[in-house]
């Protein structure tokens, strides 16, 4: 069987690597033929043999006995993953009678407890388990950078970067079939929509978000991707299986809860990639304390019903109203644009900086500056009273994508930014022909990393009583 041929990883570097250990395996194969057959002509020669050449003669056992070992595993794994097969490839590099079969000083990992390189068994939890590869590898510090970097070199030759995606309310929504609304019956009807998946083991309804199919078959020419999620690995597998039928994109690149170092949090240090070469996205911030820089935030998919609630918003979800996001507009086709931007700015031949030492998240943040850059924008009665403006998330997040906010007016203000027209920052914006806009306009630009037409987030005119009101207290800004 030929490893480059039936290796399901369709990565250029999962290629370039199954090649090379299939020639490995048969250098191996050959050398230790013509070894026993030389082995045997010498014996036929040399009966008196001292005990220095029967103590050599050891040796060749001890290299078959751990060779006979990772014969065991190699059809566990050989699918398994570049990582685990290079550390086979490591095995199959050591030399013949002349090794020197002791313990490693370190071992670079285990598998069920026995060494890849020496065949010893520890009880050593050292290092990082990378589960999701083999359930049973642990690898160790100085392995992990060693193969760390043979990767991102490897990627980054093949002008890929890596792109860490989250499963739900980012790529799809699922939910429990027992708690759809009376609304919602229809979707136990035979086949009602496309991209709706009844998974009647787990008893749940799944909808992928429109446009997926083609993000993921255009991202994986310019990342190799992982999906990670805070849910149970067999719900990672079975939303895999959804969203990549023919295990072209993830193949065993699967994270679930099971492999995060941290409780509650997910981190990099369970991939191969270096941060400066990883983009994440994820519908929730929390969970990436250490990796903000490298976050792209999404705006959550929220399909059903029970995902309404689970966020505490009120109305009619997509489901019930019988309507879902635009392909075109959708957050997945505004987000593709800003990777296909960022990979374009990462490598391009004018940069100056060599390749290996740039840095993905230079490019989000300079993507992201650009959003709101020319606005100068003033918050009425948004922040809570005497809380410091600068220090509110909204202020911060404006900032973020390239705006200067101010507390003042005057006539370089392109915005203010309020919930009613009643106070006098907003009736000043009337008179002005300022833009009057809700936070929300904001948001949306951060989420869909573009700005938004203002008219589609004009504060509405109050009431006649509601103005007089408000108008009674403006000047409490």
């Amino acid at each position: 069987m030929s490893l480059a041929e039936d290796s399901p990883l369709h990565s250029s570097s999962s290629d370039d690597f199954a090649a090379i250990l299939d020639a490995e395996l048969k250098s191996s194969s050959s050398e230790d033929s013509s070894q026993e057959e030389e082995e045997e002509d010498n014996d036929e020669f040399d009966d008196d043999s001292s005990d220095e050449d029967a103590s050599e003669e050891e040796f060749p056992e001890e290299v078959r006995s751990k060779r006979h070992k990772v014969d065991e595993l190699k059809d566990e794994v050989v699918s398994q993953g570049p990582t685990l097969l290079q550390a086979m490839k490591e095995v199959l590099d050591t030399p013949g009678p002349s090794v020197n079969v002791k313990i490693c000083p370190p071992h670079p990992g285990f598998i069920k407890r026995m060494c890849m390189r020496c065949g010893m068994l520890e009880d050593d939890d050292t290092g990082v388990a990378f589960g999701y590869i083999h359930k049973d590898l642990r690898l160790g510090t100085e392995e992990i950078a060693r193969l760390r970097d043979a990767d991102v070199k490897n990627l980054l030759r093949h002008q890929k970067l890596y792109l860490v995606l989250d499963l739900d309310h980012t790529l799809l929504n699922s939910t429990h079939i027992n708690v759809i609304s009376p609304q919602e019956q229809y979707l136990n009807e035979p086949h009602p929509l496309e991209g709706l998946f009844r998974l009647e083991k787990m008893h749940m309804l799944t909808k992928l978000r429109p446009f997926v199919h083609t993000f993921l078959r255009e991202a994986s020419s310019m990342f190799e991707m992982y999906i990670y999620t805070m849910a149970e690995r067999s719900y990672a597998l079975e939303m895999a299986n959804l969203l990549d039928p023919e295990h072209v994109y993830f193949s065993s690149k699967v994270l679930s809860q099971d492999n995060c170092t941290k409780k509650f949090q997910k981190g990099l240090d369970v991939l191969l990639g270096n941060e400066s070469n990883v983009v994440i996205l994820d519908d929730t911030e929390n969970v990436w304390m250490k990796h903000r820089e490298n976050l792209i935030l999404m705006e959550r998919y929220n399909y059903f019903s029970s995902s309404l609630r689970q966020w505490g918003f009120s109305g009619n979800s997509l489901s019930e109203r019988r309507k879902d996001e635009s392909e075109t507009d959708g957050a997945l086709a505004s987000v593709l644009n800003v990777l296909r931007r960022a990979h374009q700015m990462f490598f391009d031949p004018d940069l100056g900086i060599d390749i290996e030492k740039r840095d993905v998240r230079q490019m989000l943040n300079k993507i992201r500056s650009e959003i709101l850059s020319g606005c100068k924008i003033v918050f009425s009665r948004v922040f809570p009273t005497k809380f410091q403006p600068e220090n509110h998330q909204l202020w911060k997040l404006a900032e973020q994508l390239g705006a200067s906010c101010s507390t003042e007016l005057d006539p370089s203000v392109t915005h203010v930014v309020g919930m009613d027209t009643g106070t006098q920052k907003a009736q000043w914006a009337v008179r002005k022909n300022k833009f009057l806009v809700h936070p929300r306009w904001i948001e949306a630009a951060s989420y869909l990393w573009k700005r938004l037409p203002e008219d589609q987030f004009l504060v509405p005119p109050q009431t006649s009583e509601k103005h007089a009101e408000d108008s009674k207290h403006a000047t409490e800004e």
